[in-house]
């Protein structure tokens, strides 16, 4: 268990900077895990880097662009996970 976890402590920060290198992504670090999600892109001929577009109409509404909207976010957790129901002890 303990060189899993060493080789996804390694292996985080190299597809971290993969990622960050392939594509417009916005990385988060935390304690517990690491949050990379998709940024808008700002050759995007539909929203030109805003993130989306107001569809008109009487009631208009902010349609998100499909440069970002459409692609999956990723986690990386970092260390063990917590016990989600710890019970108490007698």
């Amino acid at each position: 268990m303990r060189r899993i976890l060493a080789a996804v402590v390694v292996a985080s920060p190299v597809l971290v900077a993969a990622c960050l290198r392939v594509g417009h992504w916005q990385v988060d670090v935390d304690r517990t895990h690491i949050t990379v999600t998709p940024r808008p892109r700002r050759h995007c001929s539909f929203c030109r880097g805003a993130g989306g577009c107001w569809m008109g109409g009487p009631f208009p509404e902010m349609e998100a662009c499909g440069c970002w909207s459409d692609r999956r976010h990723l986690r990386i957790r970092i260390g063990a996970a917590p016990d989600p129901w710890p019970e108490p002890s007698f």
